[in-house]
């Protein structure tokens, strides 16, 4: 027998033990089903027996990672909890207090932080995000509408004859045509590999360490988180930052026409400010023009890095999904990109925008996003603040994301070329935020700790 090649810098001692995907929810590791539907639903606790009541029934639903493929249900549930879902429940102080300040805040009072000002600010998100009224997150999944209503009724017997248990939201999801984001964008392409989760697909970036995203494992600094207490609270949990944001497709639309000699010229600009052609074909293997059979080819589209393309000829600095991702452009002595990931989970709300139309036609479209990862701060807060707001860090100074940035009508735009870079001013706001929510999402048996509470 031949002897087992480790990879360079890793030997069987520092190699994470393989992940307890029976406990893990497999919201967390799993991708959606495709095709797909769903419907997400905030509950209210207004007493702390009844939601310990409702949980425990309802856990028998919540589908565990290692069953993604091969359900027993005809869905898949997950739940999740705010902080002051948690007080709810009747948590003890000790755990409370445990958990991180920006948990503990919750993403509204961290709007600063998160550049959350103007259109986007909480005072103008859908109730209740923001509120101490969401207590709840489920997140339900299905192959097609029938079976999501068997899963939402499992559900809703889970507190029907509780009275003080309340539904305060309800939002359907599912995918567009050719599995596109409302902007026409093919989406869901790419998620860091975790370790000890499976085989790594083809052309994915490097693993990262389990304990990055799920708690109980060593993370990328050889530590193991030791908090929220007790143990058997956080092994196998992580966070969750949920974020609604809603699409003017239209604007969006306009303006590269707006910018544009032509229609060739139009998606050229719409590929530079996202990093990849619309089907999914990224700048940096594919530059001057889209190609169909890479971006459908998942051994191929993400198979990529910036290495040589650092001057931005192919993808600006500025594009999207290299603000977002940074890969191997930037010096991991300046900064340690992979204490930057986290775990991305996508799904649209709304009808199309029909081809070619400019103007809006009043429908509310968008998406919802689940960004997992056991370091709020270091991940989803660090990203949305230096990467997607501050242009520093790639020398364009308040240049902020082209598609994602809070920009007022004043934004920017840089596209290298040589010899004179091409730099297109007056971006609008394309992407507002409706609604957002940091949110605990637990290991099966940590659910049931919950759920047993002062029995």
């Amino acid at each position: 027998m031949l002897p087992i090649e480790e990879p360079a810098g890793e030997t069987l001692a520092t190699r994470s033990p393989p992940l307890e995907t029976s406990d893990i929810q497999a919201t967390v590791l799993r991708p959606r089903p495709k095709p797909y539907c769903g419907e997400y639903v905030i509950l209210r606790i207004g007493n702390a027996e009844q939601g310990r009541e409702m949980l425990r029934r309802i856990l028998p639903h919540v589908a565990p990672a290692d069953e993604w493929w091969v359900p027993s249900l005809p869905g898949w549930l997950g739940i999740a909890f705010t902080f002051e879902g948690l007080k709810a429940l009747g948590l003890p102080r000790a755990s409370l207090d445990s958990f991180p300040i920006e948990f503990r805040q919750g993403m509204a009072a961290r709007a600063e932080t998160l550049n959350d000002f103007g259109a986007n600010a909480p005072a103008n998100w859908e109730h209740p995000f923001g509120t101490p009224e969401a207590h709840v997150a489920l997140a339900v999944y299905a192959k097609s509408d029938q079976d999501l209503q068997k899963v939402l009724d499992l559900a809703r017997k889970s507190h029907a004859d509780l009275p003080d248990i309340s539904v305060v939201y309800r939002m359907k999801f599912g995918e567009l045509p050719d599995g596109r984001n409302p902007f026409g964008f093919r989406d869901g392409l790419h998620n860091p590999h975790v370790e000890g989760s499976g085989p790594a697909g083809a052309g994915t970036a490097a693993t990262i360490k389990a304990g990055e995203f799920v708690m109980g494992y060593p993370d990328e600094r050889g530590e193991t988180a030791d908090v929220p207490i007790p143990a058997e609270l956080r092994r196998n949990g992580t966070f969750v930052a949920i974020r609604k944001f809603h699409m003017d497709v239209a604007a969006f639309r306009r303006y590269l026409r707006a910018q544009a000699s032509s229609p060739e010229d139009e998606e050229l600009i719409a590929a530079k400010m996202v990093g990849r052609w619309r089907s999914g074909a990224p700048l940096v293997l594919a530059p001057e023009r889209d190609n169909l059979v890479l971006g459908a080819d998942g051994n191929r589209n993400n198979d990529f890095g910036y290495a040589d393309d650092m001057k931005g000829l192919k993808c600006p600095f500025s594009a999207h999904i290299r603000r977002v991702n940074p890969r191997d452009a930037l010096n991991n002595d300046v900064v340690a990109v992979n204490l930057h990931h986290f775990l991305r989970r996508g799904t649209n709300y709304g009808p199309p925008l029909r081809e070619g139309v400019l103007e809006d036609d009043g429908a509310e479209r968008g998406g919802v996003f689940l960004l997992i990862g056991a370091h709020l701060h270091r991940q989803f807060e660090f990203i949305q603040s230096q990467w997607v707001t501050d242009g520093n860090f790639i020398s364009h100074g308040t240049e902020q994301d082209p598609l994602i940035g809070n920009n007022e009508g004043d934004g920017v735009f840089t596209i290298p070329r040589t010899p004179v870079r091409r730099r297109l001013h007056g971006l609008p706001r394309f992407v507002t935020v409706r609604g957002g929510e940091y949110c605990f999402m637990p290991g099966l048996r940590a659910l049931r700790w919950i759920a047993n509470l002062g029995q």
